[in-house]
């Protein structure tokens, strides 16, 4: 399969994120309780989603090969490994609120020979002033600013940080991925979109910039975006096992904030589907797929 289906937009978006309870998005604020449940699932991430990801760092609209790297909101990696990949002479300042997160990412670096390469801040990007990031040539926020309180603020920072000519990217996901298909599982068709539902309602209340279109937000920052691109995300089970444990992580960690506002009938089916040793486990389906969006916008410092 092509690793992304891509086409440019001229138009606006507005996507609903639905990274409930923070899965599949790293933070930039004060970690979740589960820092270990949410590590999981960004390492997964990276793995399932890890061509996609290297498409994105290969399209960026760059002048010249960046030397300084800053990754807003790592999490444990994904984008700082592949950025690395991407351009091998460049230095990474990788930036979570998470110690866990960084811990793990540093341990991934030495692991790979790369801890020279990487330098991890402990930051909540919400406090003021932000801590020393240099001057970077190319910003890289994934699945982080609709996280922020204020990212208005937070993308001022960002511009008066990158060096004149530098390239600001934004990546966000089009909610956390579909697994399923819509007339699963047996008895209860449309599940997995409940669970969803359920999930949208939280974050239209407590994450209100989730699905931004951040194009005017970045021009009202200072920015000129260049390009905006949505890249389709579609990888059928069969490509590993990594998609049935990136569907079981994901569904698990949305289990836990919306529980309370399924029927009897669906909380039971979903954890017939997350009950590994169960016939109806997640695991033993041969029909599982990841399903997606991410959109990125490339935005230059004048």
């Amino acid at each position: 399969m092509s690793p992304a289906h891509s086409h440019s937009h001229s138009h606006s978006h507005s996507h609903s994120h639905s990274h409930t309870f923070h899965p599949g998005g790293p933070h930039t604020h004060d970690s979740a309780p589960d820092d270990s449940g949410q590590a999981e699932i960004l390492d997964l991430d990276a793995e399932v989603l890890a061509e996609h990801i290297a498409a994105i760092t290969a399209w960026l609209p760059l002048r010249s090969a960046p030397r300084r790297i800053v990754d807003l909101g790592c999490g444990t990696g994904a984008g700082t490994f592949a950025l690395l990949d991407r351009f091998p002479d460049a230095h990474v300042t990788a930036v979570d609120a998470s110690s866990g997160h960084l811990r793990l990412l540093r341990e991934k670096a030495d692991a790979r020979g790369l801890g020279d390469r990487i330098r991890t801040v402990q930051a909540d990007l919400d406090a003021q002033p932000w801590p020393d990031l240099g001057t970077p040539d190319l910003v890289w926020a994934s699945a982080s600013l609709h996280h922020m309180a204020r990212p208005d603020r937070a993308l001022a920072d960002v511009h008066d940080l990158l060096a004149p000519g530098g390239l600001l990217a934004v990546v966000e996901l089009d909610g956390f991925p579909r697994f399923l298909p819509a007339d699963a599982p047996e008895g209860r068709p449309g599940l997995e979109e409940r669970v969803h539902a359920v999930a949208d309602r939280h974050h239209a209340e407590h994450v209100p910039h989730r699905g931004a279109d951040w194009g005017p937000i970045l021009a009202a920052a200072g920015f000129t975006v260049e390009d905006q691109r949505t890249i389709a995300v579609h990888i059928e089970g069969d490509r590993g096992p990594a998609v049935g444990r990136y569907a079981h992580a994901g569904l698990r960690r949305l289990r836990g904030g919306v529980a309370s506002a399924l029927s009897p009938e669906d909380l039971a089916a979903l954890d017939e589907l997350l009950d590994l040793d169960g016939p109806h486990s997640i695991l033993r389906r041969g029909d599982l797929a990841v399903r997606t969006e991410r959109t990125v916008w490339a935005a230059r410092r004048a």
